[in-house]
């Protein structure tokens, strides 16, 4: 039986801290019939700089088990009005999620599934799978959304959480 793994790295918008700080997230959203994956669809916003933690969590978890996929380079000329930009690191970001996704040693790393499927800050993640937190990583992901979502009719409501096929999909299928 195959399995299916689909993310999707979309929707940038751009938030303002104050008024001089403002950056750019991104929504991911995974669709997956995959066993490595407790929940089958999710979608959270992620910002450049949790992918940077993330890369870099990953890479002290798995050395030297994987060769990491590089992130879009960091560039000091961003401009968060530079739609060609914006776009361009939306795909590196993507490309990354993409490789990832392909390697099984990071497949079971705790941290990448709460990346990608709660909106846990970086430090809770890291405490949560660390078992500094008063929920394991299963009820993590178990209840991501339920606050948000009071059912699943609640969930299919939802705009955001709709993680319909579009140019920018990726799909790969797992043996």
């Amino acid at each position: 039986m195959q399995q299916v793994l689909s993310i999707w790295v979309r929707d940038p918008r751009r938030q303002k801290n104050d008024f001089w700080h403002a950056y750019v997230d991104y929504e991911i959203c995974l669709h997956t019939t995959s066993v490595c994956f407790t929940k089958k669809i999710s979608c959270v916003r992620r910002r450049y700089s949790e992918f940077v933690w993330l890369r870099q969590k990953l890479q002290a978890n798995s050395i030297p088990m994987a060769k990491l996929p590089n992130l879009p380079p960091k560039n000091p000329f961003f401009s968060l009005n530079n739609a060609q930009q914006i776009a361009e690191r939306m795909k590196g970001l993507q490309k990354f999620l993409e490789q990832i996704l392909q390697n099984p040693v990071l497949l079971s790393d705790s941290c990448l599934h709460l990346f990608l499927q709660t909106q846990l800050s970086v430090s809770r993640i890291e405490a949560c799978a660390a078992g500094r937190s008063r929920y394991s990583v299963a009820q993590a992901l178990q209840g991501s959304g339920l606050r948000r979502f009071h059912s699943i009719d609640g969930l299919q409501q939802s705009p955001s959480s709709s993680c319909d096929c579009d140019s920018d999909r990726y799909s790969h299928t797992l043996l």
